[in-house]
């Protein structure tokens, strides 16, 4: 089984260096700020924007460590590499574009500048669609996250694993954070729509993202499913491929669930190839 305690415990490390560097270059760009200015709008504004900066700091940066480092366990043989600071490279790599295409899909026919996307936090860095310099800063902060977490995955001590089918790490990791962010969008989804009565798709600049959070109920549930009806079956030490597969295809669609959608698919092909004892013993046999 994939060693995810040593994965977190190394992602979340790497998230408290970044929240400390954070707090440091907020800090310094506050001695930049006329107190005056500050006093002039009012403290308790101040004090307030200060405290939300925090809390989402602390969330954002500790989710992303958790995130990342399960993702890494899950996949931490499958990743090219001999050291595991490449590994992490490699694997941060692969999660910022996910983030990209994911932005660039659910944003679709918006108009890119700062007054819609800003600086957001994703799985492997800070990135932004608006500015060249901002997004060249989110790809240099990813890919420090990526060979971080490598470094600190050697220094921790690994455990004892046992033999399991491919891909089902990759698989519970896909379930566990599709049902996550179903249940969050859903949540939403009742208190709009349900409750309150709001349409489900609002005609403006909104309406792609307004459908996709819908697809999101409608078609991530089945796609959530049809990945745990895959995990199971590796459980059983059967093949998850078109469980996997389609599961993860239904939960890409929906953009807001493209990564755990890709990491169903990518469990789904790895749980396909037979395990390495089941090889040879057919070998043997014939």
């Amino acid at each position: 089984m994939a060693d995810f305690k040593r994965g977190i415990k190394a992602g979340v490390a790497v998230a408290a260096v970044y929240i400390v560097i954070s707090v440091i270059i907020a800090a310094i760009a506050l001695e930049f700020l006329d107190i005056t200015d500050i006093y002039a709008v009012g403290l308790t504004p101040f004090v307030f924007a200060v405290e939300s900066f925090v809390v989402s700091l602390l969330v954002n940066h500790v989710l992303r460590g958790i995130i990342f480092g399960a993702v890494f366990a899950a996949l931490y043989n499958f990743l090219p590499g001999t050291k595991s600071v490449i590994k992490g490279v490699v694997l941060s790599s692969f999660l910022w574009i996910v983030a990209v295409v994911e932005v660039i899909y659910r944003t679709l026919g918006w108009h890119m500048d700062e007054t819609v996307v800003g600086g957001a936090y994703y799985y492997s860095g800070t990135f932004t669609l608006s500015s060249v310099g901002l997004a060249l800063a989110g790809i240099i902060s990813a890919l420090v996250f990526g060979a971080l977490t490598g470094f600190l995955w050697d220094r921790f001590r690994g455990k004892e694993l046992t033999e399991e089918r491919r891909g089902r790490p990759v698989l519970l990791v896909s379930f566990i954070l599709g049902g996550v962010m179903w249940a969050l969008l859903a949540t939403g989804f009742i208190i709009g729509v349900v409750i309150e009565g709001a349409p489900l798709i609002e005609p403006g600049p909104f309406w792609w993202y307004n459908m996709l959070a819908v697809l999101v109920v409608f078609l991530g549930l089945p796609g959530w499913v049809l990945t745990l009806v895959g995990w199971r079956k590796t459980k059983r030490g059967e093949s998850g491929l078109k469980w996997g597969v389609a599961g993860g295809v239904m939960m890409a669609l929906t953009g807001f669930m493209l990564l755990p959608g890709v990491l169903a698919i990518i469990g789904g092909v790895l749980s396909g190839r037979k395990p390495a004892i089941e090889s040879i013993a057919a070998e043997v046999g014939q």
